[in-house]
């Protein structure tokens, strides 16, 4: 399980950074749960926190059209057979790097769960 989580992180990374929404969205389960301080600042009707695949299309669809340079450059990953730890590097040409740290939390192959906490 630790290793087939950790090839989940491998391939969300790979997913965001090549801008593959239909890949992104297959690591998810269908009612999957996304929190991230960016959803509180650019919809605060959402508390941030969306809910399903679908929602998770409309705002990284979003994501990948506002920032075409978006990249993740991953500096750690810690594993076990439930969740997953990455700290990435956040790069957009124009604005400062920033420091991200995203759980995952992994059943039955899926990531049911994920937040992000910005540095």
């Amino acid at each position: 399980m630790r290793e087939h989580n950790i090839q989940v992180a491998h391939q969300w990374i790979d997913a965001f950074n090549s801008h593959n929404l239909e890949k992104l969205l297959g690591l998810y389960s269908e009612d999957a749960v996304h929190h991230s301080p960016k959803l509180q600042l650019r919809q605060p009707e959402t508390e941030g926190k969306i809910q399903g695949r679908e929602a998770m299309r409309s705002w990284w669809a979003d994501a990948f059209e506002r920032l075409p340079t978006l990249w993740y450059e991953l500096v750690n990953l810690i594993a076990d057979d439930k969740m997953v730890l990455m700290e990435y590097k956040r790069t957009v040409t124009g604005e400062p790097d920033m420091m991200v740290a995203e759980i995952l939390g992994i059943e039955a192959g899926l990531i049911i769960r994920s937040r992000v906490y910005h540095g």
